[in-house]
Parts: structure tokens; sequence; C-alpha cells
């Protein structure tokens, strides 16, 4: 992990040597650059996906489920987005979490239609004004759709731009995002903004990594003002996630229907899963199965208790459904239902 001693030496400062600082990152990237699927467009539709897609998942899980391809390959414009209905658009989604982001997707479609006549405005402050589109996601779409000078601030970038800077306040405060923004604009290329901001991120994915960061490698070393890059960023402390249990039920009826619910939280609204019960209702029925997943702020402890012993005193609530076991993939499910209905199909099914 690179220190004060082994790092290589700054000699001139970002902001001073702009041009230079651009060129470097821009050669490197042109010889090290990823070939991502988003890459190889500039239509703003498949752009505006690939952002959102990326805002709370990784590259790796996004590249791994082919969930952007076939995204597109369901809604492949915008017209078709902005018209799909909440079944398709979830199942489209299913397995990128946070669900909430689909329909904001859909949200900011539909306004280009209504509102722009199908065509994406380019300005910033239009852009801004569409639902779902914040300052981030309107330079990217200006630098990577349409070729136009623009400022782009995420997780990698702030982390690149706190270690050239040598920044040490905590980079998670309003007042920090203000200067990050200030130094990214600073040093943002008008001539090459796609170059540039694909290389920018590309380096805080790689090489200007959280954990060990490979400065012996990196382009822009000569320009890092940081001594200790390891260190860098600063953010405040983090509040630990509190712990939550939920309590499904298996159950399958003569035909070996499977009863399902349809969620209306928040969190997972018109999403498909096991109907969940009071720990006190299940707590005489057999555990099937045990998983742990995170959502947001939560660490979840999700245990799949066996109804079917008690089938005929069982009654489905409302909104709750017996599904043919067939039909379960054609229906947009949250992951770890998933995973576990995935997992206990086959064997209860040997079974019936």
């Amino acid at each position: 992990m690179p220190t004060g001693e082994d790092k290589p030496r700054c000699t001139g400062s970002a902001p001073g040597s702009r041009r230079a600082f651009r060129n470097a990152l821009v050669r490197w990237f042109a010889k090290h650059g990823k070939d991502y699927p988003w890459r190889r467009t500039t239509d703003p539709h498949a752009i505006l996906v690939s952002e959102v897609m990326l805002q709370q998942t990784q590259i790796a899980t996004v590249l791994a489920k082919g969930s952007f391809t076939s995204f597109l390959e369901t809604f492949p414009d915008t017209t078709s987005l902005a018209a799909a209905d909440d079944a398709s658009l979830l199942k489209a989604w299913e397995g990128l979490g946070y669900y909430r982001r689909a329909r904001m997707l859909r949200g900011t479609a539909r306004a280009v239609m209504m509102d722009h006549g199908g065509i994406f405005p380019t300005n910033e402050r239009t852009l801004m004004s569409l639902p779902g589109i914040g300052r981030y996601t309107a330079g990217a779409l200006r630098a990577f759709a349409f070729g136009l000078p623009a400022v782009l601030v995420d997780g990698n970038v702030a982390r690149v731009l706190a270690r050239v800077m040598d920044f040490h306040e905590p980079v998670d405060l309003p007042k920090s995002q203000a200067r990050l923004w200030e130094w990214a604009e600073t040093l943002a290329d008008p001539a090459r903004p796609r170059e540039y901001h694909s290389a920018l991120m590309e380096l805080g994915q790689t090489l200007c990594r959280p954990r060990a960061p490979q400065c012996a490698h990196c382009p822009v070393a000569r320009f890092c003002a940081t001594r200790d890059p390891a260190a860098l960023p600063v953010k405040r402390t983090r509040i630990r996630p509190t712990d939550l249990v939920e309590h499904a039920l298996w159950l399958r009826d003569a035909k070996g229907h499977i009863l399902l619910a349809q969620a209306a939280g928040a969190r997972r609204t018109g999403l498909w899963q096991l109907p969940l019960r009071g720990a006190t209702e299940v707590a005489d029925l057999p555990l099937l199965a045990e998983s742990r997943y995170t959502i947001t702020r939560y660490r979840v402890t999700l245990r799949v208790h066996d109804g079917n012993a008690r089938r005929k005193q069982i009654r489905p609530d409302p909104g709750e459904t017996w599904i043919p076991p067939g039909e379960t993939t054609q229906l947009a499910m949250a992951a770890p239902f998933r995973k576990v209905v995935d997992q206990l199909l086959p064997d209860d099914g040997n079974r019936m």
C-alpha cells in the first residue's frame, strides 16, 4: 500500500498544469480503458439507463447479469420505456435492487416524451428539470451522449480529487462536496469530455481504489499532492446498520401452487415475495432456509418457515395469491426471495 515513502513524488499541481493533467489521463485511457457496452454508444437513452443502473450497483454485477443489454432489448428506446407497465419494468430490472430507480427512469422517459417531443434536451438546467436527473446525471448525459463540456463527481471521482488535492475534510459534507465540484470543473476537459470523464472514473475504479491504490502505475501521480493516499478520502463516521429479522412463509396448496405476495412497502412496491408473518405466528413451524442481505441501512436475516404442515389452518392475507410454480420465473421478484424460491422449489416439488 503506497505511503509517503513509496508513492511517486508530486512535481506539479493539477490545477496549475491542467493541460498536462488532462493529456496524461486521456492517453492512459486510450491504452487501458475497459470496453463496457455503454461506452460503445452515444444514444442518450442507453447512456441514461447505464448511469441509473450504476448509481447503486457495481459494474461487475451489471456485467455479470447482462442487465444493461437485456434491459435495452426490452426497452430499446425512450418511447418503449415511457409506455412500460410496472410488471414488465420491474421484471427487466430484477436482480439490481433499489427498484425505485426503475420507476424514476420511466418517469424521465415519460417527461422526455411529453415535454420534449421524445428528444433529450442538451442544456444542463433543462436536463436537471427532468424527474430523477440531478447534477451528476445531467453531466453524464452531456459528456457521454452529446460530447458537450460537463462536470461529473461520483464516488470514484471524489476519491481521486481528494487525493490529488490532498483534501482532508470529510468528503460527504455539503461544503466539501462544493469544493470537489469546483475542482472538478477546473480540471474538466471541455474539448474531450467523453474521453476525459471516462478516464477519470476509470482511474478511480482501477488504480486509485479505496484500498491499496496502485500509485506506481497512476498516469497522474506526478500531479497528486497527497503523501498518504490510503488515508483519503476522509468520511464521517458511518451509522451502524440496523439488524432486522424477516419471517417468511413457504406454503403450497394441493395443486402445488405457491403462496406469494405482492409487496406494497416503499422499498419493493409491486415486487413479488414470499408472504411475511410475525415471529409468533411461525414460531412452531420448521425452519426451511435462512439467508442474510443488506438493503440501505438495514442488515436483514430472512428466515423461511415451512407452513405446509399447517396448510389448512393458514389463511392467505389480502394481497397474497396462489401462483403456479411454472409462472414464478415470469414475475418480478426481490433478489433475496428469488434465491430462496429457486432453492426450495425443486426440493419441495420432489416431496409432493
